[in-house]
Formats: structure tokens, C-alpha cells, sequence
């Protein structure tokens, strides 16, 4: 009952804790650390001891995998060549350079310790910077050379970490330090692969949704296990497996099975990766305790944690000036060389500021063996790291961000892509429904599936209409009614359910159906707030069409504010395009006549443009491309 009982105490803590910091937006890991060190001076908190293994084995593994299974493996393959930089020599240049600082710093610690500190301490946590950067609008290029970095970089770490206590026990070559790396990586990347690969070929064939979640909580450690038992890296293989089945998913996995999944693993996340957080503060007193015994006066530690922490923001500070410089000497020592691409300082300022350190830090920190000279110490070394990464670069990168104004991701320029992806999507259904329609299939029911596929496109090209002087967009106004009726709906439902009318069985599925509307709707509402900011033109698109890119002559547009074909007709519309080629105003694919389209259709004229206030982007109808 203990044991129950502090369990609960510890979830409901982590619930209050992060609730009270995303309302007060603050950080909810440093929030979390505080938390769990003023909890550990309470007379009657039990004194906890977070074994490196249970980290290390049951909370690593779920936590990399979930963050693996989200990261796209299209955008891996465009940043592989950064996230190598990062991921890798990051760690080894971080590792040695505050290894050198605590040598230094910290009486009696051979040159072998102060690099396991360093290892302990290089890499920066999977979430923490992400969830700053999604927040204030980071761009997303960033955002994922972030992700892939922490990805892998726990790996390079832990393998060095490894490395490192080794060299404390013995003689390590150089030979061995190339050969453990070797044998870790390669080593990883296969199991990783082959657990990847036989996962995908067993969860294409399961059709409950409940079996596969249940065999995906049970992938990463089918990767990390075998891994480790064959001295690779069982980091490097949860990582690969999680890339692949994360991009294997939407082609061999059910909707309702990826919708189960997706949930699941986001709460697994959550609970994991603040409950370590919660755990790390109450260790602090006991590791407190044992500093005390290693005779070292507090001004002294004082100055080791401070030296410790400075090194670590400082070595990633000098290798991101360091790759910059590198890469600009070659640009004029070489000018023959294909040109890398080279980020503007503001971007590098960013990822530079980006540290924040979390949970490996402290779970590697723990590995140490406990005859490491000054143990006490490096772990207290850590736990400030730690704790002031998230806390001064956690606190300041959003300040920074906005003071360096960063491009922040343009809501109406994804409203433009995914208008557009869907649009692809609904063509190619609606020839696909053409090819397989039998002569026996009701009219009614094509005719529904037509109208179906076409509104869910409209909506998405509605979300660009929203700076228009329409109150609501048709798609809007569907959302309004629906959610009106749906309540009408539960009402009755809950009726039925009390007065026993149906089954259980029964009221159940027809709540169901009830919840995946209603999340369909709520979906709709989360649509970003475009008002205000003008649409952008993606470069790669407007590059790769000749009529967007064309200089259009200006041309007097044939109404102010109205479809002319609409009036005649005695129809209405929801958003007007112009022609730039003659001028004439229609209205949109939106609307029930889609005259734009039409006038296309009849006079071949390529491009048009938005005519609502405020936009100013265009489609080409040859090229079916946006600009």
C-alpha cells in the first residue's frame, strides 16, 4: 500500500505541478525540480533513490521512442549531415572541454572523471528546447535540427560516458575509443533496423487496435535490450526503430490504430519524462548529504558547479562559432568547391542558446560507479547543469528568439499547402471513385461520396478566406450547427442511457461515433489565426512555375466586390479570385458555381489571385501549384 500510495502522490504532484506551470507559463520541468527539493526537507517524504537502471531501461527507452515515432524521417535525411555535427561532434567536443574545466576545478579527480562529467552533461534533452521553440514560434528548420540532435546525441553520450569509466578503471587507447564507438553505432543501427523493419511486418498485419499499441510499448525495449547485450547502443537502436515505424505508420497502420497509439504514447511521454523531473528534486538532499563528506568547503563548490554549468553553455557556444567560421573559410579558400549552405548568425545564436539539459544528464550521471573519485561532487555538478540550463537559457531563449526576430512559421502560408495537399488528395479519389463505381452503386451514395471528398477540400481552402468580410465561412457555420445538434444529440443519448432502452454494448457504439465527430470539429477549431499577416510566397514554388513567375500586367478588375456571373444566376459566394490576365472576378472553388475555375476552363488563362482584402497569393491552374 506504500508503494501504491506514493505512486499516486507522485502522478497527482506531476499533474498539479505542470497544470499550475503551462497556466503561469513557466517551465514546468525547473518547476517540477523545485518542487521535488523543497518536498525532500518535508519531515514524512520518503527518501527516494532513482536507480540509473530503472532510468536507463524503463524510462530512456519509452521516452526517445515516443519522441522518435513523431520525428520525420524525410526531414532526418535533409539534416543528417547537421544532426551529425550536432549529434556527434557536439558531444565529443563538450565532453572534453568541460572535462578539462572540472580536471581543473575539482581537487583529486583524474583528467579520465572530469571527461565522464562532460559525457554526462553533453547531451541536451529531447523535449525541452522543442517545446520552448514550438511556443514561440521558432522556425521549423530549427526545430528540427533540435530534434534530430537530441535524438542521437543521448547515444555519442552514453557511449563516451562508457568510454570514460573504463579509462578510470584502466588504460584505454585510442584504438579502443574508435572501436567501442564503432561497435556501438553499427551495432545499434542493425538491431534498430531489423527491430524496425520486423515490427512494421507484424503491425501491418494486426487489425485490433488494442494489440498494437500493446506490441509498440514493447518495441523499444525489444530494441534496447538486444542491443546492449551485443555492446552496441541500445539508444541508437530504440531511435532508428521509433524513424521507422513513425514513417512506415500511415501506410501499414489503421486510422483508429494510429489515433490509439498517438494518445497513448503522448501520456506515456508526459507522465515519464516529468515524473523523472519530480524525482531529481527529491534526490537533492541526499546528494547534498554527500557532498557534506567529501570535505570540500561550500565556497569551493560553489565555484566547481558554476565552472561546470559555464563550460557547458560555453563549448556549445564556440563549436557553433567554430563550425560557422569553418564553413566560411572554405566559401573563400575554396571557391571552386560546391557552396554548403550557410544559416544566417541569428539562427546559429539560436541553436547555440538552445542547451537546455534534462533527463540523461542525471540518469548518466547516477551510472558513475560509486569508488569514482569525487563522485558526490560530479553528481552535484550535474544536478546544477541541469537545473541551470533549464533555468537561464530555458528562461532567456524566448526573450532571445523575439529580440532576434526570427521568421516564425506563417499559418497562412500552411493553410496554403495543406489546401493544396488536400486538393491533390480529393482529385485523386475522385478519379479513383470514377474507375471503381459499379452500375448497380446508387446514385445518391456517389453522389455523397463526391460531396464528401469536395467539402473537406473546401473547408481547407476556406481557412485562407478568414481576413474576408464574411462573418463565417460556410465550413464555419457547418462547425457551429453540428456542435449544437451534437449536444442535442447526447442529451438523448443520456436519456436512453438512464431509462436502460438499449444495451450497453449498443449505447457505447453510438457514443463512440459521437466522440470521433466531435474531435473532428474540435480539430477545425485549433486552425491557426492568420489575421493580419500576409500570405507568403513559398520560393520553391513560385521558382518552378513560369506563369507565377511571370510579371503580370496590372488589369482593372471587372467588379469591386461582387461575382457578376453569381448575380445573373441568382447564386451566391463565399470568396471572389481575380484573373490576371483579364481582370475578370469570380468566385471560388468555395462557392457552389466556382466561376474562377470556369472562367479558366473557357478562356485558358492561367493565373488568379485572391481578391479578398488583405491576400495576395495566386494559384496557377496549369501547374496546379500556389503562390
Amino acid at each position: 500500500m506504500h508503494i501504491a500510495a506514493e505512486i499516486v502522490a507522485l502522478v497527482v504532484t506531476v499533474l498539479f505541478v505542470s497544470a499550475v506551470a503551462r497556466r503561469l507559463d513557466w517551465s514546468a520541468p525547473l518547476c517540477l525540480i523545485v518542487v521535488g527539493v523543497g518536498a525532500s526537507y518535508v519531515p514524512g517524504v520518503p527518501e527516494y533513490h532513482l536507480d540509473p537502471e530503472v532510468v536507463l531501461l524503463g524510462l530512456l527507452p519509452p521516452l526517445l521512442y515516443s519522441a522518435a515515432i513523431q520525428t520525420s524521417l524525410v526531414d532526418f535525411r535533409k539534416n543528417r549531415a547537421a544532426i551529425g555535427l550536432m549529434s556527434v561532434g557536439l558531444v565529443v567536443f563538450t565532453a572534453f572541454g568541460v572535462g578539462l574545466v572540472a580536471w581543473a576545478v575539482i581537487p583529486d579527480l583524474p583528467l579520465a572523471g572530469g571527461i565522464a562529467l562532460g559525457a554526462i552533461v553533453a547531451p541536451p534533452d529531447a523535449v525541452a528546447a522543442s517545446v520552448v521553440a514550438r511556443r514561440v514560434g521558432m522556425p521549423r528548420k530549427l526545430i528540427r535540427l533540435l530534434e534530430g540532435e537530441s535524438l542521437f546525441n543521448d547515444a555519442a553520450a552514453l557511449v563516451a560516458l562508457r568510454t570514460a569509466i573504463a579509462a578510470l578503471a584502466g588504460s584505454v587507447s585510442l584504438w579502443q575509443v574508435g572501436a567501442d564507438f564503432l561497435r556501438a553505432a553499427i551495432g545499434g543501427i542493425v538491431v534498430g533496423l531489423v527491430v524496425g523493419f520486423v515490427a512494421a511486418f507484424i503491425r501491418a498485419r494486426l487489425n485490433e487496435p488494442v494489440l498494437d499499441t500493446a506490441l509498440s510499448f514493447a518495441v523499444p525495449f525489444i530494441a534496447y535490450i538486444p542491443a546492449e547485450a551485443i555492446h552496441g547502443s541500445g539508444v541508437l537502436a530504440v531511435v532508428v526503430a521509433g524513424l521507422i515505424l513513425g514513417h512506415k505508420a500511415p501506410k501499414i497502420l489503421s486510422g483508429s490504430a494510429r489515433l490509439a497509439s498517438r494518445l497513448n504514447w503522448q501520456t506515456i511521454a508526459f507522465l515519464l519524462e516529468n515524473m523523472v523531473f519530480l524525482l531529481i528534486g527529491l534526490q537533492l538532499r541526499r546528494i547534498l548529504s554527500e557532498v557534506g563528506e567529501s570535505g570540500l568547503s561550500l565556497l569551493l563548490l560553489t565555484w566547481i558547479c558554476v565552472a561546470v554549468l559555464g563550460a557547458t553553455i560555453v563549448t556549445r557556444v564556440l563549436y557553433l562559432i567554430g563550425i560557422g567560421t569553418v564553413k566560411r573559410l572554405e566559401r573563400r579558400l575554396l571557391p571552386g568547391k560546391p557552396r554548403a549552405k550557410i544559416w544566417p548568425w541569428r539562427y546559429s545564436a539560436v541553436i547555440a542558446w538552445a542547451g537546455m539539459r534534462g533527463v540523461v544528464t542525471l540518469a548518466a550521471a547516477f551510472v558513475l560507479p560509486a569508488d569514482t573519485p569525487q563522485r558526490a561532487v560530479l553528481v552535484l555538478a550535474a544536478f546544477v547543469v541541469v537545473a541551470g540550463t533549464l533555468a537561464v537559457q530555458g528562461m532567456t531563449l524566448p526573450p532571445l528568439i523575439r529580440r532576434l526576430r526570427l521568421p516564425r512559421p506563417d499559418p497562412a502560408e500552411d493553410a496554403l499547402q495543406e489546401a493544396s495537399v488536400l486538393h491533390d488528395m480529393t482529385t485523386a479519389a475522385l478519379a479513383k471513385l470514377e474507375e471503381i463505381q459499379q452500375p448497380d452503386d446508387p446514385p445518391e451514395i456517389i453522389q455523397r461520396i463526391r460531396d464528401r471528398l469536395q467539402n473537406r477540400s473546401d473547408s481547407a481552402w476556406e481557412q485562407l478566406g478568414r481576413q474576408s468580410v464574411l462573418a463565417e465561412t460556410p465550413s464555419d457555420a457547418y462547425r457551429r450547427l453540428r456542435i449544437q445538434l451534437l449536444e442535442v444529440e447526447r442529451e438523448q443519448f443520456l436519456k436512453a442511457r438512464d431509462a436502460g432502452s438499449a444495451d450497453d454494448d449498443v449505447l457505447r457504439k453510438v457514443l463512440e461515433r459521437l466522440d470521433i465527430e466531435e474531435s473532428m470539429l474540435d480539430r477545425d477549431e485549433e486552425e491557426p489565426d492568420v489575421e493580419g499577416r500576409e500570405l507568403r510566397t513559398p520560393a520553391a514554388t513560385a521558382g518552378s512555375c513560369k506563369h507565377l513567375a511571370h510579371e503580370w500586367a496590372d488589369k482593372e478588375p471587372s467588379s469591386k466586390d461582387t461575382c457578376a456571373a453569381c448575380i445573373e444566376e441568382g447564386t451566391t459566394w463565399v470568396h471572389l479570385r481575380m484573373c490576371l490576365k483579364c481582370g475578370n472576378v469570380a468566385c471560388c472553388d468555395s462557392s457552389p458555381r466556382r466561376h474562377a475555375t470556369r472562367h479558366f476552363h473557357e478562356s485558358r488563362h492561367p493565373v488568379m489571385r485572391s481578391f479578398e482584402p488583405g491576400e495576395t497569393w495566386r494559384w496557377c491552374f496549369v501547374d496546379k501549384q500556389l503562390g
